[in-house]
């Protein structure tokens, strides 16, 4: 799997023009996926198109966005303790924010990402914006169901694609169909010769 110029010339016509930075992250990504030698154009696919909707475009790993207090949701109460958070409020809604491709988000997935990669994003949790362990947390995080208990499997699987639904794997139906619109830009880029 590879993206071809002719591909690049596809996502040019529906993102407008493509920054370095968008290359680069495009081409790390297509590099794991074939690392990984599991990843199909579909499942590659609907991954580039929530690395592209959940980096604001940037195809880079990013912080999610917001001011320390935003955070607090994270802090107290039961979405910080479905997330393994303490329940006090003691800044690890901040500390335990999301990053990478896919916005890994409280110190249960923190956790979960170290064991499975055997590197310590808990020590370190920017590790996580490093472009190959953002990868590596998107494919496993992805197939396995870690953030939701949904996984590509469940979507993309067998001949069936449901580029909609999949969106249930990051964040329930949050921009859904945005995001499988750019799943079928990236899915027809991928697969240009």
């Amino acid at each position: 799997m590879k993206m071809t110029a002719d591909g690049y010339a596809i996502l040019r016509s529906y993102f407008g023009s493509l920054s370095k930075d968008f290359v680069n992250g495009v081409e790390g990504m297509v590099s794991a996926f074939n690392a990984d030698g599991k990843v199909t154009y579909p499942e590659a696919a609907y991954m580039l198109a929530t690395a592209y909707h959940e980096t604001s475009g940037t195809m880079q790993p990013i912080c999610e966005k917001g001011s320390k207090t935003y955070f607090d949701k994270y802090d107290t109460g039961k979405l910080a303790s479905n997330l393994g958070n303490t329940p006090n409020k003691d800044g690890d809604g901040y500390l335990w924010r999301g990053r990478g491709f896919v916005q890994l988000t409280g110190k249960d997935n923190y956790v979960k990402a170290s064991k499975k990669l055997n590197i310590d994003f808990v020590a370190n949790p920017d590790l996580v914006l490093q472009l190959d362990n953002a990868t590596k947390i998107m494919i496993l995080g992805m197939r396995e169901g870690w953030f939701t208990t949904h996984k590509l499997s469940d979507y993309i699987k067998d001949g069936k694609v449901d580029f909609i639904n999949a969106r249930r794997i990051i964040n329930g139906t949050d921009c859904a169909e945005q995001i499988a619109k750019h799943a079928t830009v990236f899915y027809n880029a991928l697969r240009k010769p």
